[in-house]
């Protein structure tokens, strides 16, 4: 992470805050003004950074590749990196007080970890991603755990053997390991995939609970999550809006490693970088899905569209019913998907007013615009049902094939 951020310093990507400042609210405030890195050189007494990945640009710098071929590398991924093992930590009693933890909203339940990779293992099988972590005291923290997804699962089958699952979380890591950790990828494959991200090898410690974790980490805590819940939330969530109240697994930490002088990372809930990583890591999968059934050129998941709820996919048409086959696979591969917009290859699907002109001059609402009814998305959409249902849209704005002439605008 360190050498990335100098490397985005030398491009001028950094702002530099060398003043005191609060991790109440007060740097939270300051991220939500800009998409640039945020370094803090005082933050609580620590050193701390904010939208270390807050556009699409520093994300594919982060990732070796260029902006507009982006997603279609990534689609191409094998998940295949080599993992090198590189010893253990040497980890000390836990003291959360340490570290400056954020207060992001008014209303939040208390000061949440936001960038923390939750690493866990369960017989075989390792698993990364991220969790919102609400810290209750110097060794314990409330994580929330979205029912089904994979930290759940692996959790629900450690208690029914009478066991605890053992955890560790990664605070301050290179931008390809936290993409990695966002990314679904097949099971047990999140190292491997990191690996490939940073150039094909990544070195990695195990801690004393056998959890395995990449060793250049600025902060490591290890642990175990039990049967104990308690609340988790209000949190401000993707939309920006509060999530409610839930009850949730309390994570014991047990051991606790930091550089001396340790960069903390925090990602703005609702922000810029919470946006990018909630959304591109979805945005290979989509198009690979795409790919089967038309020509795809590009597939972005919008800011506007709170980086997950709105997907542009750029298409080349062979026929007429190209772009609605493209809408209902983009719906499959990402289920929390609300509104999908087809383009053609010659609007930008990163440039908002582009995709706009599209549906200005290329819609007919009574044959091109596809709504569904009763099916699932998002959780996070505030307009879904009291049945768990939502409405899905999908926008065929291409051209009618056989009469491009007519659409086609006028260039020098």
């Amino acid at each position: 992470m360190r050498e990335f951020i100098e490397k985005m310093r030398k491009e001028g990507l950094v702002i530099d805050v060398t003043e005191p400042i609060s991790p109440d609210i007060e740097a939270a405030k300051m991220a939500a003004g800009t998409d640039k890195i945020l370094f803090f050189h005082n933050l609580g007494g620590s050193r701390a950074v904010m939208n270390l990945t807050a556009s699409r640009n520093v994300l594919a710098c982060s990732l070796g590749l260029n902006e507009k071929e982006m997603v279609q590398k990534l689609a191409d991924a094998t998940f295949e990196g080599n993992i090198v093992d590189d010893g253990k930590f040497a980890m000390k009693k836990p003291d959360l007080s340490k570290i400056p933890v954020m207060h992001f909203f008014p209303k939040d339940a208390g000061n949440y970890f936001t960038a923390g990779i939750v690493f866990s293992k369960w017989g075989e099988v390792e698993n990364a991603s991220i969790h919102r972590m609400l810290v209750l005291d110097d060794h314990r923290v409330v994580a929330r755990l979205v029912e089904g997804r994979h930290t759940h699962v692996m959790l629900k089958k450690a208690l029914a053997c009478g066991e605890r699952l053992p955890v560790a979380v990664v605070i301050g890591v290179h931008p390809a390991v936290t993409f990695a950790s966002c990314t679904r990828v097949p099971a047990g494959k999140e190292l491997s995939y990191a690996a490939e991200l940073r150039g094909g090898s990544l070195k990695v410690k195990e801690c004393s609970n056998g959890v395995r974790v990449p060793a250049d980490a600025e902060i490591v805590l290890e642990g175990y999550i039990g049967a104990e819940v308690t609340d988790e939330g209000p949190f401000v969530d993707i939309t920006g809006t509060y999530d409610p109240v839930r009850r949730q697994p309390v994570i014991e930490f047990t051991g606790m490693y930091t550089k001396p002088d340790f960069i903390y990372h925090s990602i703005l809930p609702g922000g810029d970088e919470h946006k990018i990583l909630m959304g591109c890591p979805y945005e290979p999968k989509i198009y690979r899905a795409v790919a089967g059934v038309t020509e795809v050129k590009n597939v972005i998941l919008t800011k506007g569209g709170c980086g997950y709820l709105h997907a542009v996919i750029q298409i080349k048409k062979s026929t007429q019913g190209d772009g609605k086959n493209a809408i209902m696979a983009a719906f499959a591969a990402h289920t929390s998907l609300k509104h999908v917009v087809v383009i053609d290859e010659d609007i930008d699907p990163s440039d908002p007013t582009e995709v706009e002109y599209a549906i200005a001059t290329r819609v007919s609402g009574d044959l091109d615009v596809m709504v569904i009814t009763g099916v699932r998305g998002s959780s996070l959409d505030p307009c879904q049902k009291d049945d768990g249902t939502n409405v899905k849209i999908g926008i065929d704005a291409t051209l009618v094939l056989g009469r491009e002439n007519e659409f086609r605008r006028a260039t020098w």
